[in-house]
C-alpha cells in the first residue's frame, strides 16, 4: 500500500447543542450545525440555524 498524497486536517470542538466551530489545517474556521427540514424532523427547534456539514461537501464539489 502507497502512501497516500494528501491527508486532511481538521479539529472540531461543540460550541452547543449541535454547534460545532471547525477549524482547518491551514486556520480557516467555520461553524456547522443543522437548519431547516433537519431541525424540524429531529425536534430541534431551539438550536441556532447553521450550515450542515453536508452543505459544505456539496459546495466544495459544484453541486
Amino acid at each position: 500500500m502507497t502512501d497516500p498524497m494528501y491527508v486532511a486536517r481538521a479539529r472540531v470542538q461543540k460550541v452547543s447543542g449541535t454547534h460545532r466551530r471547525l477549524t482547518l489545517a491551514t486556520g480557516e474556521r467555520f461553524d456547522v450545525g443543522v437548519h431547516g427540514p433537519i431541525k424540524d424532523h429531529y425536534g430541534l427547534s431551539d438550536e441556532k440555524n447553521l450550515p450542515l456539514p453536508v452543505d459544505y461537501i456539496v459546495a466544495a464539489t459544484g453541486g
